[in-house]
């Protein structure tokens, strides 16, 4: 299947859906099938394995030195967050293959505890998505994601990387497709002592030490010319060792195994499609308190999800999209009060998409979610397109999006609070894009508010607690400017932008804590031949790590600079060098925890 033939050959290039001009083509499987839908309406940035490997080390810094994205980490490759448009990490869906993987215990994706290698494409979309993509999706979604492609052939790549702190990434991926059958494996291992030093801080990250093994593989059969059946896998185990600030400290680690399968059955007709999915996911996670100790607390969870995406082209220009899902979800705990828990959810969602002319489009959805032991808000979404001139087009979007108290929030002992009420927000935006030539410029100011914010309090009995503790109000502007030039042997690409968020706390008008008003970051790309050279670079302003913006406490500006080259022999061995933090800037993303100066890498691919 190849998404109802990438959308018609993407709308057969007239904006709207003519089933009758489709045209064959080599056949993409696509997990994730409501994403070229997502393109057709909003703003989404696409990041290729190419580009995540610019920036090796983890997730974090992908999205740091390549997104609009706030990413909070304590210390290189540690507990780390996101902040899309000034919400909390838990306000980011996380989805894998088009299945949001968020905790069930955290109601967040740790970023760093995330495999980076083995996807096809990275997407971030900024905005809410719950009618589509479920709890948690307030701020944005991150979008980690695999294809399937037929009559390839055979391919394998290998890669291998040292780099400093005696860090070491080796990752391999093999492919074969006919006209029938594809199947793709990859695995990734990472490890690194991660002793880096800022002598300026009087910082040395002591028991700083990572690793973590990634497995996929992603099956599809073709069984009839409109039908195919897919399967695709990860396996991911890792530990983290925590940073202490003293020779004598007591070093503490982390560690997680996760686990996430799907297995879909999709069939695609001129007018009707329908992919059926089951997946299973399983998070297992242990906190140790003493590194020969015993663990001190940990929890399982478990997700049986059924998932039914239908299609109907009702008329050439009238599309109606119903998406309906059903989880189990199970959790026991280790050392926090948590017993065994069991939730039922379920959602029935529908879109109804109208093509007017080639150049003016709207959507228009509605969902609502059935949860165990909550009254959950209808949500609603609608969005509008329209290429007004050949150089400058308008995007509306307006949605209501929600997260459901988590598993932590309502159970854990003490300080979970049963009578939890969801978290709801309105949001809108609008998307301004501008064409001059080879230049691209996307001008995209939003507003959103957050009720019934969830939040941990002090309490009298001396105690952390989960209340519903105020609302929130953001608002700013995210702006994107690319350009991409080819002349003779010579290409060059670049990505950059510029986002001022301010969000605040709407009883105290403070800013929220660790949300810079200003961000820029940039990546350039230049390439002749067999040569290809990057520059990416990012300045983060002024950020506060306390509810009532204290100066002295605050995260000082920074501007961090990276850079690298590599060169390609024979169109199979490529061989590059990369040095981050070229100016040895010293910087933190959070409070007492400084990231590496001036380090280097060196890797190779081998293709085949």
């Amino acid at each position: 299947m190849d998404i109802k033939r990438s959308l018609v050959v993407l709308l057969s290039s007239y904006g709207c859906f003519l089933f009758g001009q489709e045209k064959t083509i080599d056949t993409v499987y696509i997990f994730d099938n409501q994403m070229n839908k997502a393109k057709l309406f909003h703003k989404v940035t696409t990041l290729s394995p190419q580009d995540i490997q610019k920036n090796y080390a983890n997730l974090s810094e992908v999205l740091r030195f390549q997104s609009s994205l706030y990413i909070k980490e304590n210390g290189r490759g540690m507990v780390s967050s996101p902040s899309f448009r000034g919400t909390a990490a838990s306000h980011t869906a996380f989805v894998w293959n088009g299945i949001n993987i968020n905790s069930q215990f955290l109601g967040q994706g740790d970023i760093n505890n995330i495999a980076l290698f083995g996807y096809d494409q990275l997407e971030v979309k900024a905005g809410g998505g719950s009618v589509v993509y479920g709890s948690s999706a307030i701020g944005g979604s991150i979008h980690l994601n695999n294809d399937l492609k037929f009559n390839q052939g055979t391919h394998a790549t290998l890669y291998s990387e040292s780099s400093s702190f005696e860090t070491y990434n080796n990752f391999t991926k093999v492919s074969f497709s006919n006209d029938k059958f594809s199947v793709k494996v990859s695995g990734n291992h990472f490890i690194s002592r991660n002793d880096y030093e800022v002598e300026e801080e009087d910082y040395i990250n002591r028991n700083g030490r990572y690793f973590n093994t990634t497995f996929n593989i992603g099956v599809s059969y073709r069984i009839a010319p409109n039908q195919s059946i897919s399967w695709q896998s990860q396996f991911y185990d890792s530990s983290q060792h925590y940073p202490i600030f003293v020779e004598n400290g007591n070093k503490t680690k982390y560690e997680t195994q996760s686990t996430r399968s799907l297995i879909s059955w999709d069939v695609s007709k001129s007018k009707l499609s329908n992919s059926l999915k089951a997946a299973y996911t399983e998070e297992n996670f242990q906190y140790f308190g003493d590194l020969n100790a015993p663990k001190t607390s940990g929890a399982t969870g478990k997700n049986y999800i059924f998932k039914d995406d239908f299609n109907y082209f009702i008329t050439s220009n009238l599309n109606l999209n119903v998406i309906s899902e059903f989880q189990v979800n199970k959790g026991e705990g280790y050392g926090s009060g948590i017993d065994k828990i069991n939730r039922n959810t379920g959602s029935i969602a529908g879109l109804l998409r109208y093509f007017a002319t080639k150049d003016l489009r709207f959507e228009a959805g509605i969902k609502k979610d059935f949860v165990e032991g909550f009254d959950s808000p209808v949500l609603y979404s609608f969005s509008g397109k329209w290429n007004a001139l050949k150089w400058y087009s308008i995007a509306f979007n307006t949605s209501r999006n929600f997260r459901f108290p988590t598993f932590n929030d309502l159970y854990w002992q003490p300080g979970g609070n049963p009578d939890l009420k969801p978290e709801t927000s309105v949001q809108a935006d609008m998307d301004h894009e501008f064409t001059f030539g080879d230049f691209k410029l996307t001008l995209s100011p939003y507003y959103m508010n957050i009720s019934d914010y969830i939040g941990w309090l002090p309490t009298q009995y001396g105690y952390w607690a989960a209340f519903n503790t105020h609302k929130t109000e953001s608002y700013g502007l995210e702006s994107q400017l690319t350009f991409f030039k080819q002349f003779n042997k010579h290409n060059v690409r670049l990505n950059a932008g510029y986002t001022f968020a301010r969000s605040v706390n709407k009883e105290t008008g403070k800013q929220m804590m660790y949300v810079p008003l200003h961000k820029v970051y940039g990546n350039l790309d230049y390439q002749y031949q067999f040569l290809n050279v990057y520059v990416q670079g990012i300045f983060n302003g002024l950020t506060y790590t306390t509810t009532d913006e204290k100066r002295a406490d605050a995260l000082d500006p920074y501007f961090v600079l990276n850079a690298g080259i590599s060169a390609t022999v024979l169109k199979k061995f490529t061989l590059g060098i990369r040095v981050n933090n070229i100016t040895d800037a010293i910087y933190k993303t959070v409070a007492y925890y400084p990231l590496p100066k001036r380090n280097y890498g060196i890797y190779g691919t081998i293709n085949f």
